[in-house]
């Protein structure tokens, strides 16, 4: 593999966590490169996976990775893996009495399981000389170019069988869409509480700050030190955490168990949360609000920045409807669905430190982002980018006029008032189109854009003109997010296969005319808005009775002085997005 990179190591803590990060793992297995040497411009796969050996001397390329989730919540992933086979099935017994065997029947695996399972074992599916799934990439004889082909084979084999899944109603869980194999050291389960049923249910924050002691604490750091201790250059970590429930507590011990432990590394943190849940109450509802802000704040505390990435209309007990696309027609109640539009955002908005060469490493990244205690920010994204087959970028931007191309991804709608301390904007696949529009002599140009000699002064010149002193990094790569198998097709008819709108007199998409990639325009901001969504949601925690109308959540922990001490803290918060600092803070009250 390639040499010396900025590695990071990520982890996803909650199930719906798991639910984006399936999805966003799957895009990075579509994407993998291979090369010793990444061109300029192009993402660097060792950065997020890691080059290792199965017990049979088999070369394996596995993400670096540490996913927390609850009992019952694997189904028919084995929490091993599959890679490596530790466990001894001829096991000897000296007891001579009779012996009664009941054994459950194993969880029933969708198609699309079934399929990769006749992959890995060379079935019929396979193409000649498959060995495993893309993350065993055959014996350590083979070479890296060797390797290669060896791994891009279930790709290619699943593209050749144009195979269209769907599995809407058969995903219960992650593991129900997860093509790559795992790590042993990765999937770390918390018997102590269900993933299922009504008893022993991870819900109130207290129950997830509870949890990071004792053999959780041990194992996870087991964990960190196997992942952490084989990286050559630790650039940081990436963690995804299930902000509405009580895995926002697990995941605020977490970022101080990691802030603590490797100082001086970035921890970026986004905080996810899907559009609903099951079986859900209105003291459930309580709940969730409580966790979100309890959450926000104390892993932005902890975290070089944190995100909130969700497709809810808000984080309190009555949002607005969930965020809608043009060229989207996703079923928001299901978490198989939400997970991945929002797993396309993270894909473009991590790029600035998955590059292989000029690539910004995080601590750059939050620092343009989180200047004076500003460590909330808030992303927003246009998935797909819709772009003409064929045209150019100043074009594809005009077509906007004055709205802006992007929908808020994390319940924080923008004032609009081109108002914003810092913004990180990425424009990922634009293959094969132009970036620039150059004025033909003696005809006006239609806007400012067509001016500019390069797709980065473009981008840049149409951010500015509706964010006129805002501090921006701008990010192009050419590359797109590569969507197979069994990636949702969620997409409107008028996208061709690589994404782009298709002309008016190209026939329309036919079903089975899948969408294999897609453009994605991102932007990351610290914005007034941020200050006023943390407000609103501290001011809807504190009007609650808290002491009647959560009793069970207090009983957990924290103490009712702590909870209020902390809903001031997150106002304290919400006040340094402010611009006039000299009004009082009964005037920002009112």
């Amino acid at each position: 593999m390639s040499g010396t990179c900025r590695e990071v190591v990520t982890l996803q803590l909650g199930h719906y966590s798991n639910f984006v990060g399936t999805h966003w793992w799957n895009l990075q297995d579509a994407g993998l490169v291979y090369d010793a040497v990444v061109p300029e411009g192009e993402l660097q796969s060792d950065v997020m996976f890691r080059e290792g050996l199965t017990l049979g001397g088999h070369v394996t390329y596995t993400p670096r990775l540490i996913a927390m989730d609850l009992k019952g919540s694997l189904q028919t992933l084995r929490k091993q893996g599959s890679l490596y086979d530790t466990e001894n099935e001829n096991t000897t017994f000296t007891w001579q009495g009779q012996i009664m065997t009941h054994k459950e029947s194993p969880p029933t695996k969708n198609p699309f399981l079934k399929d990769l399972d006749n992959l890995d074992t060379g079935g019929l599916l396979a193409d000649p000389g498959f060995t495993c799934r893309s993350s065993a990439v055959g014996h350590s004889s083979v070479a890296s170019a060797g390797a290669s082909v060896a791994m891009e084979t279930v790709n290619s084999s699943l593209e050749r069988i144009q195979k269209s899944y769907r599995l809407e109603g058969s995903v219960r869980v992650w593991s129900d869409f997860l093509r790559i194999h795992l790590h042993p050291q990765t999937i770390s389960v918390i018997n102590r509480y269900n993933h299922d049923g009504e008893s022993e249910r991870l819900e109130a924050f207290g129950q997830g700050e509870a949890l990071l002691q004792g053999p959780v604490l041990e194992d996870l750091e087991d964990r960190l030190h196997f992942f952490v201790e084989e990286c050559d250059y630790l650039q940081g970590f990436q963690v995804l955490c299930d902000l509405a429930d009580g895995f926002s507590g697990l995941g605020s011990k977490v970022t101080e168990l990691l802030q603590d432990s490797y100082g001086g590394r970035g921890i970026l943190t986004w905080g996810v949360a899907p559009v609903n849940h099951p079986e859900s109450s209105s003291i459930k509802d309580l709940y969730h609000m409580l966790n979100c802000a309890l959450g926000t704040l104390h892993m932005a505390n902890h975290s070089s920045f944190f995100c909130p990435l969700t497709l809810r209309g808000g984080l309190g007990r009555r949002p607005h409807p969930p965020t809608t696309f043009p060229l989207i027609n996703y079923d928001p109640t299901l978490w198989f669905h939400s997970s991945s539009v929002l797993a396309l955002a993270l894909d473009s908005m991590t790029v600035s430190y998955r590059l292989g060469q000029a690539s910004a490493p995080m601590w750059q990244l939050s620092d343009a982002l989180t200047d004076s205690g500003r460590k909330v920010v808030s992303a927003y994204g246009s998935v797909p980018f819709p772009m003409m087959h064929g045209s150019c970028l100043p074009e594809a931007l005009d077509a906007f006029a004055d709205a802006l191309p992007w929908k808020p991804l994390s319940a924080c709608p923008e004032l609009g008032d081109g108002r914003c301390f810092g913004q990180s904007v990425t424009l990922k696949g634009f293959g094969g189109q132009s970036l620039v529009s150059p004025p033909l002599p003696g005809v006006e140009p239609p806007s400012p854009l067509h001016y500019e000699r390069s797709g980065e002064d473009v981008l840049a010149t149409y951010v500015r003109l509706r964010y006129p002193s805002s501090p921006l990094v701008v990010q192009l790569l050419s590359s797109p997010s590569k969507l197979t198998p069994p990636f949702p097709q969620i997409f409107s008819p008028d996208l061709g296969p690589q994404g782009f709108l298709q002309n008016q007199s190209a026939p329309p998409a036919t079903p089975s005319q899948s969408v294999s990639s897609l453009p994605v325009l991102t932007s990351l901001q610290s914005s007034p808005a941020v200050g006023v969504q943390l407000s609103e949601l501290q001011k809807a925690c504190a009007a609650l009775d808290l002491r009647r109308v959560t009793p069970s959540f207090l009983s957990h922990g924290p103490e009712l002085g702590e909870l209020t001490e902390s809903l001031e803290q997150l106002l304290n918060l919400a006040h340094c997005y402010r611009l006039d600092h000299s009004r009082s803070s009964s005037d920002d009250d009112d």
